[in-house]
C-alpha cells in the first residue's frame, strides 16, 4: 500500500515559504542523511530555482547514517550547479558551527552591515530542523519533538547585526511518486503515523536490512544462535516476517491470545533503527537510488548515473 501524508496545513505552509523566499538569501535544506534524496522535497527545489538562491544541504543524523553512502551523496551534490553539501549531526556540540561559514561561501556578496545575509531553513518533517535552529543560535528558541511537523509556523531570529535566519515547518509534497520513498521516510520516521502501519513499514524495513546490512542485523538480533527446523537460523535465507518472528521469539513478544505480538515487535524494530541501536545504516545510495528509478522510469537518463557508478565502486 503506498504511504502518502500531507496535512492540511502544509498548503499554507507552502503559500507563505513561497512569499519569504524573495526576500531570501540562501535555502538552507535540512536533509535525513540515511535517506538524503527520499528526504527531499522536490518542490524546495522547484521554488528555490525560481528564485535562483543556492543551496546549502545539510545530510543531518549523518552518525546514524553509514559513512560511505553519505560520502557518496556528497560527491553526488556537489556536483549540483550552486549547490554545497555536507554532512554533520545537529546533535553534537560545535557542527552546527559550521553551516554559517558555508553560506557565507555561497553568497560572497552577503554578511555586511549593509547587505546582511537572510538564511532560510527549510526540509521535510522531522529531519532536524528546529534541533538545527536552536544550535545556531545556542539558546532553545525552537520546539524540538521526536514527532513529525511540530513547527506550525515560520520564525526569525537575528543570529548577529549582520545574520539573521528563518525557521519554517516541514513541508511535505502533495504526492509521493515512489513508493519505496514513501516507506524509507515512514521508517525514518518522517511522516505521522496516522498515516502509516508500523507492521507494513517494519517489514518493508526489514527486508531491506537483510539484504543490506545482514551482519548488523545478525549482530543485533543474535539470529545464529536461535534454533528452527533443521538447525540454527540464516539470517541470508530470512524475509522481512521471517525476521519479526525472529525478534518476537527472541524477546518473547506475545499477546495475551498466546500468540506473537507483531505489533509490538515492529515498533521495537522501528526503534531500533531510528536511534542507531542497529548499527550506522543508509536506506539508499546514489547508486540504489538510479537503479531504482531506472526501473520505474526505464526510458529516462540519469545524467549522474556514470558518476554514480564511479563513486561507488571506487
Amino acid at each position: 500500500m503506498a504511504i502518502q501524508w500531507y496535512p492540511g496545513h502544509m498548503t499554507q505552509a507552502r503559500k507563505k515559504a513561497e512569499e519569504t523566499m524573495e526576500f531570501m538569501d540562501i535555502v538552507i535544506e535540512v536533509l535525513d542523511a540515511r535517506v538524503p534524496e527520499a528526504s527531499h522535497n522536490p518542490v524546495i527545489n522547484e521554488m528555490r530555482l525560481f528564485r535562483q538562491r543556492p543551496n546549502l544541504k545539510i545530510l543531518n543524523k549523518s552518525d546514524l547514517a553509514d559513512p560511505k553512502a553519505t560520502e557518496a551523496w556528497l560527491n553526488y551534490f556537489n556536483r549540483q550547479p550552486n549547490t554545497k553539501a555536507v554532512a554533520l549531526s545537529c546533535k553534537k556540540p560545535g557542527e552546527a558551527n559550521k553551516i554559517l561559514r558555508h553560506c557565507l561561501a555561497l553568497t560572497p556578496h552577503r554578511g555586511s552591515h549593509l547587505k546582511p545575509l537572510r538564511m532560510m531553513i527549510m526540509g521535510i518533517p522531522n529531519v532536524g530542523k528546529s534541533t538545527l535552529m536552536n544550535a545556531l543560535l545556542n539558546r532553545r528558541v525552537a520546539k524540538v519533538g521526536d514527532e513529525p511537523a511540530v513547527t506550525k509556523s515560520q520564525q526569525r531570529f537575528d543570529i548577529s547585526e549582520t545574520m539573521s535566519i528563518t525557521d519554517t515547518p516541514g513541508m511535505m509534497w502533495p504526492k509521493i511518486q515512489y513508493e519505496s520513498d514513501g516507506y524509507m521516510l515512514a521508517a525514518s520516521h518522517a511522516i505521522g503515523r496516522n498515516a502509516v502501519i508500523d507492521e507494513d513499514v517494519a517489514i518493508f524495513l526489514a527486508d531491506n536490512l537483510l539484504k543490506t546490512y545482514p551482519a548488523l542485523i545478525n549482530a543485533r538480533y543474535k539470529l545464529d544462535t536461535m534454533k528452527h527446523e533443521g538447525g540454527f537460523l540464516d539470517v541470508l535465507k530470512m524475509d522481512g516476517v521471517d525476521l519479526l518472528e525472529a525478534i518476537a521469539k527472541r524477546r518473547s513478544y506475545k499477546r495475551h491470545d498466546g500468540l506473537w505480538d507483531m505489533e509490538k515487535t515492529a515498533v521495537a524494530f522501528l526503534t531500533d533503527y531510528r536511534s542507531g541501536a542497529i548499527g550506522r545504516i543508509s536506506l539508499e545510495t546514489p547508486l540504489s537510488r538510479s537503479e531504482m528509478m531506472q526501473a520505474f522510469e526505464p526510458n529516462v537518463v540519469d545524467d549522474a548515473a556514470s558518476d554514480v557508478n564511479e563513486d561507488e565502486t571506487s
